[in-house]
């Protein structure tokens, strides 16, 4: 907060709600705090200095990890090349499923685990499917750095099935339609709307793009995932409503306060648009990446074409995003060859040899001589 006449106080930050009302925000090492009142006023004053004299604690140290134990291997596993190669995003969701699995299991010799106790700690989360099979993911991610330093010479996670995954669900035409009813033109949930199905990439690359990646009508991305650079051309409906968006901000999408989002706050907030907009459990901010593939493979793309918008490394990837769009595809063909052919039979000139050119093929094999004394076997 500055300028003359006005109180200046370490740490405060003031943005105006969509109301016009000031709000008032004590910031300090990434944390925002709500401060009451305005500022001068006793209630905010004794807020303020609260928040002033606390500091945060220091880290309580940690004990030292057992030698060949979990704890031990995750460490040397987390300064490997192997971890530093994955993307940001990727190195922060490993390490929250190591840490959750070191806080009960990190004291423990890597070789000493058995098939069972796999199986065991996966089974208690049957109720957290999804997290089960990410989990196991990373138990054997560690075994396998294990068995390159030598630690172990077996791998407890081989033959282990995790839970079967709940493949999420593509949006429909339907479903994209009561979206954009409740949500017109103009609002900040229909930009992101668009963004996401138009440009076809994951909500952890659109809440990152700013006004300085669109030119020549392409938006470029760089996506945080797989670090593959795109360029995307900007459909007209999505031109349409990037028309209309407040340009105030650097990055395309902002918070009420003008802010950029953070992953977190981005999925809450889209996540809140499609619950308002009254739609099913099963329609999340990802199912319109598969929305966006599935709309382009029924425009008849390829496999190729698509993984240029989506940025897949793989067309396998593709295909599993296009699946059910393809096999409707294929149906409906199917379907069609077969009501063109009422009969259900093959058309006389797909035939080899018609009716009446079997007729004659067979007047003739009666008049072909045959060895004398089986000539009754073949009369007619």
């Amino acid at each position: 907060m500055g300028g003359r006449g006005v109180i200046r106080l370490k740490y405060v930050h003031a943005f105006r709600d969509r109301q016009g009302r000031m709000r008032y925000y004590f910031r300090r090492d990434g944390r925002r705090t709500p401060l009451p009142g305005l500022p001068g006023c006793g209630e905010f004053m004794d807020a303020y200095a609260t928040l002033l004299a606390n500091r945060p604690k220091p880290a309580e140290l940690r004990p030292a990890a057992a030698p060949k134990s979990f704890a031990a291997l995750a460490i040397l596993y987390c300064g490997s090349p192997q971890y530093r190669s994955l993307s940001a995003s990727s190195r922060t969701n490993y390490r929250r499923v190591i840490d959750g699995f070191l806080e009960e299991h990190g004291h423990r010799r890597v070789d000493q685990m058995t098939r069972e106790h796999v199986d065991i700690i996966i089974g208690k989360m049957a109720d957290r499917p999804g997290a089960g099979i990410i989990l196991l993911k990373r138990i054997r991610t560690l075994i396998r750095y294990a068995m390159a330093l030598g630690w172990t010479d077996r791998d407890p996670t081989a033959g282990v099935r995790g839970y079967k995954s709940k493949e999420i669900h593509t949006w429909n035409e339907s479903e994209i339609a009561v979206f954009e009813r409740r949500w017109p033109e103009g609002t900040r949930e229909r930009l992101t709307f668009a963004l996401l199905l138009y440009t076809g990439q994951r909500g952890s690359d659109v809440y990152r793009m700013t006004w300085a990646d669109i030119s020549g009508g392409a938006i470029r991305v760089a996506q945080q995932k797989t670090a593959a650079k795109l360029t995307i051309p900007i459909h007209e409906a999505l031109d349409r409503v990037l028309s209309t968006a407040n340009r105030s901000h650097s990055t395309i999408l902002a918070t009420a306060y003008g802010e950029r989002f953070s992953v977190k706050g981005f999925g809450q907030m889209i996540s809140a648009a499609i619950r308002e907009a009254g739609l099913p459990q099963r329609c999340k901010a990802h199912g319109l990446r598969k929305a966006a593939a599935r709309r382009l493979a029924e425009a008849g793309c390829s496999a190729s074409e698509i993984a240029a918008i989506t940025g897949h490394k793989t067309l396998a990837e593709v295909e599993r995003y296009t699946r059910a769009a393809d096999q409707e595809r294929l149906a409906r063909q199917a379907i069609q060859r077969q009501s063109e052919n009422q009969s259900g039979k093959p058309q006389v000139g797909e035939v080899a040899n018609p009716t009446d050119e079997a007729i004659k093929i067979n007047s003739l094999a009666w008049n072909v001589a045959l060895p004398r004394g089986i000539e009754p076997l073949f009369q007619p």
